[in-house]
């Protein structure tokens, strides 16, 4: 069986606005080219995973069903532009309990990769934050940092492989070290 390689995009100020613990689907705000981002990853022959810290869920401030809700929602729209996503991963564990599936764990995405045999050297890690690096980078991904709410220098993790302003230059990246 082919090995697959995948993003694993975080959700929030990655792909979507962060609504900060987002309860609502009606309240999902698609960031400027997440979706042209994706079509030309698809392109380049990568699935994608969408791996999320939602510890709104532990604090009572996220509905489970409302979260489902909205990953159900995000996969409709991309599915509609012609992008599938292979699966939406959540952790709905409070930051100090240190789980396993919680990042900067490695946790989401080392069950992806059993479940969708994926190949994590050929794989990224893409999120706006330097805990998505590090689950990365202990999951044996490449990583890319979007953004600059984190900046790697002042980080106590490793810096990504590479640190981009926005989603065209993260898809311009991967591409140019990636085989089509």
């Amino acid at each position: 069986m082919k090995l697959r390689k995948v993003v694993f995009f975080d959700r929030d100020d990655t792909l979507i606005e962060d609504r900060i613990y987002l309860n609502d689907p009606d309240d999902i705000c698609y960031l400027p080219h997440a979706l042209d981002c994706l079509k030309e990853l698809r392109d380049y022959n990568y699935d994608f995973v969408i791996v999320t810290n939602q510890s709104g869920i532990a604090k009572g401030i996220v509905d489970l069903k409302n979260l489902r809700e909205i990953h159900r929602r995000i996969r409709g729209e991309y599915s509609r532009m012609g992008v599938e996503i292979l699966d939406f991963l959540y952790a709905p564990y409070l930051p100090i309990s240190n789980h396993f599936l919680r990042k900067p764990n490695p946790g989401m995405l080392l069950e992806a990769a059993h479940n969708y045999n994926i190949d994590l050297k050929k794989s990224w890690m893409v999120g706006d934050r330097m805990t998505d690096i590090e689950a990365g980078q202990r999951a044996g991904t490449k990583t890319i940092l979007i953004g600059d709410k984190e900046p790697p220098e002042k980080s106590p993790y490793a810096p990504p492989d590479f640190h981009a302003k926005d989603l065209f230059e993260v898809s311009d990246f991967i591409k140019k070290h990636s085989v089509k």
